[in-house]
């Protein structure tokens, strides 16, 4: 399939690797402004529409700024029937329904590339097979180390100091969306941000704490001010625990994934195979093979645009709660 990509920012990069790599699709096409990010023996444009016309490509992979995918989404839909966008979906929940209505027939898969880490996606299938038993809580303790000072976020992502809204908006959705794929939906969500960096717009620290019907509890505590033990302290962002009746599951800064049974001291750990490469265990990569699968055999994929609503409706939850002080019910 032909693939067009919009944005070759610092994201975007691992986007043109992952195509230009994959068996079963090419990319034929980059939209970006600067035109310093060209791509050799690669259309470059400045304009979306103007490269769908020209170009008409079976896929659009909109790897833009959240500020952007309103517009573009409806705009590009009339051109091609298979849409990906990256997380944040929008601006807010508002935005991405107008982007759904827009879309018409046109297919969205919103790129949620965590729940892909390799180590998370591990992680949910060994929970879902029975490795600590029944499962009592989730946590995930997000310290990436690099948000302190003037100077955070501006050689890589300068647009995140302008966010208004940005720890549960741009990175806490994330695990929101990984929580749901181990847990399924959640009740009820208290949270309390916080901003600690003044040179940032938006929140920086936080504490979410989803709960379930049956008694289990996802809890988020991100701080991107404070870092945890890794080489690299981007992999796998944190540190992340379930634990259950029969034992508990840990992802280290590594990415290693460590089982131990209930009431014994020592851990072992779990050999799966993934690969160091780009971000995340190659996660950009192995999303875009599952989109791409989605699109060819007419599948549906769990990150869906509708589907993906319900993350975006419990992060305005999260805001919510963390405006009143006070836990708030989740309705379908």
């Amino acid at each position: 399939m032909r693939v067009a990509l919009i944005g070759a920012g610092y994201f975007g990069q691992f986007h043109i690797d992952a195509w230009r790599r994959m068996e079963g699709a090419e990319l034929v096409a980059l939209v970006d402004p600067d035109t310093s990010k060209a791509v050799e023996g690669v259309p470059h444009f400045a304009d979306a529409v103007e490269m769908a016309e020209v170009i008409k490509p079976d896929i659009i992979d909109i790897a833009s700024p959240p500020t952007t995918h309103l517009a573009l989404i409806t705009a590009l839909a009339p051109h091609c029937k298979n849409l990906i966008c990256q997380k944040p979906f929008c601006n807010d929940l508002a935005q991405a329904e107008q982007a759904l209505a827009a879309a018409g027939d046109s297919r969205i898969i919103v790129h949620e590339n965590i729940r892909n880490q390799p180590w998370y996606a591990e992680a949910v299938k060994l929970v879902n097979d029975g490795a600590v038993g029944v499962p009592y809580q989730a946590s995930f303790r997000m310290r990436p180390g690099d948000g302190q000072g003037p100077d955070a976020y501006l050689a890589r992502q300068p647009y995140f100091q302008k966010m208004p809204k940005f720890l549960v908006h741009e990175t806490a959705i994330h695990w929101i969306d990984l929580f749901r794929a181990m847990f399924g939906e959640p009740d009820g969500v208290y949270a309390d941000l916080r901003r600690l960096n003044p040179a940032i717009a938006g929140e920086d620290a936080g504490v979410i704490l989803l709960d379930y019907a049956d008694g289990r509890r996802a809890i988020y505590d991100g701080n991107r001010l404070v870092d945890h033990i890794a080489e690299d302290r981007r992999r796998s962002m944190g540190d992340f625990l379930v634990e259950g009746d029969a034992g508990v599951l840990r992802v280290d800064g590594e990415g290693r994934i460590w089982l131990r049974t209930f009431g014994s001291n020592d851990e072992r750990e779990h050999p799966f195979a993934w690969e160091a490469r780009n971000f995340g265990g190659d996660c950009v990569y192995l999303s875009c093979a599952q989109y791409l699968e989605a699109f060819r055999s007419a599948a549906p994929h769990p990150t869906e645009a509708r589907a993906y609503l319900r993350n975006i409706r419990i992060e305005n939850a999260v805001y919510e709660s963390a405006e009143a002080r006070r836990r708030m019910a989740l309705s379908d």
